[in-house]
């Protein structure tokens, strides 16, 4: 049997209350649960100490014989101490170029690179060269 440790959402039309229950993985949302370990108010404003009750006991024990917590339970354990902050990716491939953009973006950055070198290589090159067009000015003159 598959335990998680979930919320279950109670109270009126836009006034949500949830109880944070152990419960089988296939039973519904708000259906049977095996154990109510605490209660979440998210109408509470964020330093109310009664915005999350928890048993931290109880929600140790069961971590321990391996309820897995959904995603928000998990932040409210973390923040609890009984288990550590899940780390949540930054970054998606959404957010990011087209592969064909990508290749042009490289071959732009390559072409940049490579006349950066040539200026460099062009600067340094007359630097060395100017001695001896100085030698054949002083000659002519």
């Amino acid at each position: 049997m598959a335990v998680k440790i979930r919320l279950t959402r109670g109270g009126a039309k836009k006034r949500p209350y949830y109880r944070i229950v152990v419960a089988n993985s296939r039973d519904p949302r708000d259906g049977r649960f095996i154990e109510q370990i605490g209660t979440y108010n998210p109408m509470l404003p964020r330093d109310n100490e009664n915005r999350i009750t928890l048993k931290t006991e109880r929600a140790q024990h069961w971590l321990s014989v391996g309820a897995q917590p959904s995603d928000r339970v998990g932040r409210f354990l973390a923040d609890a101490g009984l288990m550590e902050r899940k780390a949540i990716p930054t970054q998606t491939k959404k957010d990011q170029p087209k592969a064909k953009a990508q290749e042009r973006m490289r071959e732009a950055a390559a072409a940049a690179e490579a006349a950066a070198e040539a200026a460099a290589e062009a600067s340094a090159a007359p630097a060395e060269e100017a001695p001896a067009e100085e030698a054949a000015a002083e000659e002519n003159a």
